[in-house]
């Protein structure tokens, strides 16, 4: 319950770090400052379910390494690890 809480919690962060990362652009190409708000959040939310999707079906769970790695995808400070595995 603990990690759905985590999950939740930074996937209104993504939400708002990538929304908020676009007020002036949409302005540059005719789009209200709304919609590419909300456009640029749901994109960068899109991006962080679509990866802790692919890593729960690998097997059936999530580690704290795969939700890390799934936000780090958004992250532009931040890098996923490459895994070591053969």
């Amino acid at each position: 319950m603990k990690n759905v809480k985590n999950i939740i919690m930074r996937i209104v962060a993504v939400f708002a770090a990538s929304g908020l990362s676009v007020i002036g652009a949409g302005a540059l190409v005719g789009i209200s400052t709304l919609k590419a708000v909300v456009l640029a959040g749901t994109l960068g939310v899109a991006t962080v379910v679509e990866a802790l999707a692919r890593f729960f079906l690998e097997d059936g769970k999530l580690t704290t390494q795969e939700i890390n790695d799934a936000f780090a995808k958004v992250d532009k400070r931040n890098k996923p690890k490459e895994s070591n595995e053969s």
